[in-house]
């Protein structure tokens, strides 16, 4: 059975192997770069390879590559997400779009035995993906959709981010007053994540919440199931890996917060926050047409723990971190994760 790893590693291989010169010099990067963790959720161009003028056969294979850092459900997600924002161009236009505006970095050498990952970046797409013999990373993990509601056309009606927001409703609608004096944080909600495109994610940004020991049995199901809906979007093994990380940590350490009606069609926010991830979901622009989501891994983010681990065995103790690692100084260590 094949690993993560080793798909990213089959995909990674294929993309580069196609190239020409050019686009090789374009793609090519240095995961020890500290500014590739510069990273937006924006319109606008990318460092790296665009995606906009590839051939068919390699565009292909770059949504090959995206689709190996998912799982089945996650990667329809994600390209989901490319999809839709061809209907926002051409909507905006008139014309259906050229090309894909998203960026590809490959980031050191898949066939070396050094850490080596890639990255996907454009408007409402963000995956990082860090692969160490000590295990593979996907986070930070950004989805976004505009319209969050396809309103016309073969796909009209469309929500890729439809359980996301109906599963959070839901849970949010069933509190009772008292909880919603702790789960609801505000009337009205943010303009966007507090979390934005931030390097290093700050849970003090979110609001506190309500915390999962005082939502009866079936509420406690649904934030289960909305959590899971997140941590589900990459390969089975690690999105397992967090679950269990979350279980140790203690489940009622897991808090919800809504902001803004509860009504749908207008702007709402949520937030969880676990000892080790966060996740926000907003959607108040355009009319409350416009989703934005992220999942961020408090150690993981950028391949954390993993590169510490990995270059603290290579290093004595005198020696120090290679530069361009300028992750969250103190996590607590874990397990080694899955492949």
């Amino acid at each position: 059975m094949t690993t993560a790893a080793d798909d990213a590693r089959r995909c990674a291989r294929a993309l580069v192997t196609s190239l020409d010169e050019q686009q090789g010099r374009l793609v090519r990067g240095d995961l020890t770069d500290s500014h590739l963790r510069q990273w937006s959720y924006l319109p606008g161009d990318r460092p790296g390879l665009s995606m906009e003028h590839l051939t068919d056969a390699q565009h292909a294979l770059a949504i090959d590559l995206l689709r190996s850092a998912h799982s089945p459900d996650g990667g329809d997600l994600a390209v989901g997400a490319i999809e839709i924002e061809r209907v926002r161009r051409e909507l905006a236009t008139g014309s259906p779009p050229g090309g894909d505006r998203y960026w590809l970095r490959v980031l050191g050498d898949p066939d070396g035995a050094e850490p080596w990952g890639w990255r996907i970046n454009g408007h409402h797409l963000a995956v990082h993906v860090v692969v160490t013999p000590g295990g593979t990373t996907f986070t930070p993990h950004f989805v976004g959709s505009e319209p969050a509601v396809v309103p016309s056309g073969p796909h009209a009606g469309r929500r890729i981010l439809g359980p996301e927001e109906d599963l959070a409703r839901q849970l949010a609608t069933g509190l009772d007053p008292d909880q919603r004096a702790l789960g609801v944080s505000a009337d009205v909600a943010p303009d966007d994540i507090l979390t934005r495109a931030d390097p290093v994610a700050d849970p003090t940004l979110l609001p506190e919440g309500i915390g999962r020991d005082l939502l009866r049995p079936t509420q406690q199901e649904i934030l289960d199931r909305l959590v899971r809906r997140y941590l589900h979007r990459v390969p089975a093994p690690y999105a397992q890996a967090c679950w269990r990380d979350a279980e140790v940590a203690g489940l009622h350490r897991i808090r919800f917060a809504w902001a803004g009606p509860t009504t749908p069609g207008e702007g709402h926010y949520y937030c969880i926050q676990a000892p080790e991830f966060l996740i926000e979901y907003d959607n108040t622009q355009d009319d409350a047409n416009h989703a934005h989501s992220v999942w961020r891994h408090l150690r993981d983010d950028w391949g954390g723990d993993l590169l510490r681990d990995h270059y603290a065995r290579l290093h004595n103790a005198h020696d120090q971190e290679p530069q361009g690692y300028g992750l969250p100084q103190h996590r607590p260590t874990r397990p080694r994760r899955p492949q």
